[in-house]
């Protein structure tokens, strides 16, 4: 069972170290594909590893790079059908197993047999690591949280953007749990996600995973978090190792277009998502609505609203689902009804 694991880079010292520990740490190591935007002054010697056939990867002068939507959706060309779609930042460790780990909750949660836990994603703000010798590829993993994170909106940072909200993690006691919101940096799913939610480079930073979850989630696509999730996240950077980000003043010299207009531009976007008037593969599906989402988050994108807080900020709705039964129970207006018993006469 293949895994295409998705790294976009901009200017990370711990890209290599990432992709190591991703391969290091496998269970079955042979099964892994990385597909990389490195955007960096010196390029990822890809020739290193001794697994390099595994390795795709495309280097961009960062001048010229317009974003991590942009880069994931250039990754996203080295897709190849395989089983699986791993999204990830640049700087990540992982813990041994890891894969098993992913595929077996996948397996787990499908295995329900409902159409709601076909096309699960398994997604969180993974827990912290810390460098102790960069060079060794030698970090310190703080796995003493076991429980579910879950993902929130902010509460000091709701609707900062019209209909964006900043999000953080929760906590739910229960080994799997529904979600609502997807984190863009550690993302698990089947390979339909690739097909079905190819990235959109008119995105920008703000609005990504909010845009990428609306449109999977109203195309059938349900979020799960899981407990103990094998996977660690470099949040904290001092010293050498501080990575430069695509927005910093001194790499924005040289570009025509700056940050703050493809930021305006994104939030413009994810609007217009929302509002229905952005049609295709880049807006809504039908197989659920914004009427679906509202229920399980509490949230009214279109008018801009939190019609219930603790849904909003807390997991204590979600820890009251069980997650092998369906959240969302169809409701069908009286049109559906009357298409329906017209289809059925043809």
């Amino acid at each position: 069972m293949k895994i295409f694991i998705s790294i976009a880079s901009y200017q990370d010292p711990l890209l290599k170290a990432t992709i190591n520990s991703a391969y290091n740490n496998a269970e079955n190591p042979e099964n892994l594909i990385f597909g990389i935007c490195d955007q960096s002054n010196e390029p990822l010697d890809t020739k290193s590893f001794t697994f390099s056939d595994q390795i795709k990867c495309e280097h961009i002068d960062p001048k010229i790079s317009e974003g991590p939507c942009w880069a994931r959706k250039r990754v996203q060309r080295f897709y190849n059908n395989e089983d699986y779609y791993f999204q990830i930042d640049s700087h990540m460790q992982f813990e041994q197993g890891w894969d098993s780990y992913f595929i077996g909750y996948v397996q787990k949660i499908k295995n329900v047999g409902t159409e709601y836990h076909q096309k699960p994603i398994i997604t969180c703000y993974p827990r912290a690591f810390e460098v102790i010798d960069a060079d060794k590829e030698i970090f310190e993993l703080d796995s003493q949280e076991k429980r579910a994170l879950t993902l929130v909106l902010k509460e000091d940072s709701i609707f900062i953007k019209r209909c964006f909200s900043s999000q953080i993690a929760g906590i739910t006691e229960n080994e799997i749990s529904h979600g609502y919101l997807i984190a863009a940096g550690c993302l698990f799913t089947t390979k339909e996600f690739v097909k079905e939610i190819p990235y959109d480079d008119k995105l920008y930073f703000y609005g990504e995973e909010l845009a990428i979850l609306l449109r999977a989630f109203t195309r059938g696509f349900s979020v799960f978090h899981t407990s103990n999730v094998p996977v660690y996240h470099l949040y904290h950077v001092v010293g050498d190792l501080k990575r430069k980000l695509h927005w910093d003043e001194d790499e924005e010299k040289e570009r025509k277009i700056k940050w703050v207009d493809r930021e305006k531009k994104s939030i413009d976007r994810l609007v217009s998502i929302v509002d229905k008037s952005l049609r295709g593969t880049y807006g809504l599906g039908k197989k659920r609505s914004l009427e679906d989402f509202k229920y399980l988050s509490g949230i009214d994108l279109q008018n801009e609203k939190i019609l219930d807080m603790k849904k909003a900020i807390t997991s204590e709705f979600l820890d009251t689902l069980k997650w092998d039964e369906e959240p969302i129970k169809s409701k069908l207006t009286l049109k559906d009804i009357i298409n329906k018993i017209f289809k059925f006469g043809e």
